[in-house]
């Protein structure tokens, strides 16, 4: 079953009997084990009919006695066991009877971060229930994300400004999601939240410097670019993360840059790279400030000011250097 299929089945009302809810992105699976509870039980009742176990402190025979105990006063209980992963494999062969004819009257969550498929009971759980992986979020997905959540939270926003969340926040979805119930607070009783609220809302954050530092540095105006910078050392920002902002701009300038040389058109160039219409000219005046070999140029002091920062070099001043060369085209 897949996460989608899942959540369509809860909303819909058919809760499974078990669930194993796994995978490297943590929010996902917290917030479908948190949508199945809400769904699952009554909540008026859910200190009745509510039990919290975990894996590295299970024997096993504590989850299938909470699991076969009667719910109280309602049509269901739910037990919930985080961190499954380290569930003991004793713990697994006492839990697999179990698995393998559970009782109507509950539902059996297990969250965790991994599971073994060749393990029998992870079988039994395709069988009888639901075993469901959430993989991280690739980076053309994150757009999408935002604007479900969005429309989930009531207010949509534009692709633009959804495109623009993406680029600031990244593969954090528990911060893109806190980043959206701002800006549903901020768009008020508008009936959509625009780019500019996304400027306005994010202009604080750490993200939002280094894009801007990432901008600044594609116009070559060094000056500014300066000022973002010395914003982002004053708020304990480290070189790894800035140098992987700049990264990813000039890796999307050299792309716009190379689409420009064989005289692709706009049209062309916003649908191959995946740039909303809303950036792209941005994007097109900053390609045309440098020439493909200048940009080779750029990755290579990258590339060696990453080595220098984990070699002892300091913070600021390769930084420094690093803004000048790329604005005045010069590299010592």
């Amino acid at each position: 079953m897949t996460s989608q299929e899942l959540e369509t089945n809860i909303r819909k009302g058919q809760i499974p009997k078990l669930c194993y809810l796994y995978g490297e992105e943590s929010f996902l699976v917290e917030r479908a084990a948190r949508l199945l509870l809400d769904r699952a039980i009554d909540q008026s009742l859910k200190d009745f009919n509510f039990n919290v176990f975990y894996g590295n402190e299970s024997r096993g025979i504590d989850i299938v006695d909470a699991a076969q105990t009667l719910p109280m006063f309602a049509e269901r209980r739910a037990v919930l066991v985080k961190r499954s992963e380290l569930l003991k494999a004793e713990a697994l062969e006492i839990l697999l009877p179990y698995v393998q004819k559970p009782a109507e009257s509950t539902c059996l969550i297990f969250t965790g971060t991994k599971v073994d498929q060749r393990k029998k009971i992870f079988s039994e759980f395709k069988k009888q229930g639901a075993l469901v992986e959430f993989k991280r979020l690739y980076d053309n997905k994150l757009s999408n994300f935002v604007q479900t959540e969005a429309n989930l939270s009531g207010k949509p926003i534009e692709p633009a400004g959804a495109d623009l969340l993406a680029l600031l926040i990244g593969n954090n979805l528990q911060e893109l999601s806190s980043q959206i119930e701002k800006l549903v607070v901020y768009a008020g009783s508008r009936q959509r939240i625009t780019a500019e609220d996304v400027r306005t809302i994010a202009s604080s954050s750490k993200a939002f410097t280094a894009f801007e530092l990432a901008r600044f540095l594609g116009i070559k105006d060094l000056q500014n670019a300066l000022r973002s910078l010395e914003t982002l050392f004053k708020n304990g920002e480290g070189v790894p993360p800035i140098l992987g902002a700049l990264s990813r701009h000039f890796r999307q300038l050299w792309r716009v840059r190379e689409m420009l040389d064989q005289k692709n058109s706009q049209g062309d160039i916003s649908r191959e790279l995946g740039i909303n219409t809303f950036f792209l000219g941005e994007y097109l005046q900053q390609a045309k400030n440098f020439g493909r070999g200048e940009l080779r140029i750029i990755f290579d002091a990258l590339y060696r000011c990453d080595v220098s920062s984990k070699s002892g070099g300091h913070p600021y001043t390769l930084m420094h250097a690093l803004a000048v060369g790329i604005c005045k085209g010069r590299f010592e």
